[in-house]
């Protein structure tokens, strides 16, 4: 009998081409977690995730299930947290390990998900790889405006990169907003689901916002036209974290 968890995960995405196994690449999370749990529970273990993210991107909460013959793994009579960890690479932790129904599913479950995109305006040899470094005063109280316009539409085809292969582009937005807490300009959005590089992308044509490069009108124009060659170039993934993914309650056993 095969019993489903899923883990919550955190990690530091610098090293890798991201969470999804690629043929061209050995050096992504998700197969340093297949590798590490299949060697340590003695059983071909494949973990699939609740999102993608791009090379170098950070995850602060991802969650992935997998099926395993052991059926204790979530109870706490052993340290499967701790064994767990022992077998990834440093900047990759498995923080819980949760007992889910049979159906449960990480990605298709998962009702919104939260990233953050963290731009520092001063220079800090700490962040290099965890923030965009961008030194130019940008209008926060302009892009919020602009943010706020993400929340009435719904078609983001402006945003996502080509050829990904999604039946649709339909994404609704929640939550959208720009504020400053000491030296760190942080962007928040929530939504149902992104597309492909989505998040990058809108943080790159709100930059150009802020700094009146582009009008209001020009990112309505932006998103009314569906083409991802007309928004703003891809802002670099360090600065993007996966924070929030969030579920039903029935899924998991109590």
């Amino acid at each position: 009998m095969l019993h489903r968890y899923f883990i919550k995960i955190s990690f530091d995405g610098t090293r890798y081409s991201g969470w999804q196994v690629q043929k061209n690449s050995a050096h992504t999370v998700q197969q340093k977690i297949n590798e590490g749990l299949s060697k340590l529970l003695n059983e071909k273990i494949e973990v699939f995730g609740c999102c993608r993210t791009d090379a170098g991107v950070h995850a602060k909460e991802l969650f992935a299930h997998f099926d395993s013959r052991k059926p204790s793994l979530a109870e706490g009579e052993v340290d499967w947290v701790h064994k767990f960890n022992s077998m990834l690479p440093v900047d990759i932790s498995i923080d819980e390990i949760i007992s889910v129904a049979c159906y449960a599913n990480a990605r298709f479950d998962a009702t919104a998900r939260t990233y953050q995109y963290f731009i520092n305006s001063k220079r800090n040899p700490f962040l290099i790889n965890r923030s965009y470094y961008y030194y130019s005063d940008l209008d926060i109280a302009l892009m919020n405006k602009a943010a706020n316009m993400l929340k009435k539409n719904k078609d983001f085809s402006a945003f996502s990169k080509l050829h990904t292969q999604v039946k649709t582009n339909i994404c609704k937005i929640s939550k959208a907003e720009w504020e400053i807490i000491d030296d760190s300009l942080i962007f928040t959005i929530r939504a149902n689901r992104f597309l492909r590089g989505m998040v990058r992308m809108i943080v790159g044509t709100m930059v150009l916002i802020g700094k009146h490069k582009l009008t209001l009108n020009d990112f309505k124009k932006i998103i009314d036209s569906k083409d991802c060659q007309n928004a703003g170039a891809l802002v670099p993934a360090n600065g993007l974290y996966l924070t929030k993914v969030e579920y039903p309650k029935n899924i998991f056993k109590k």
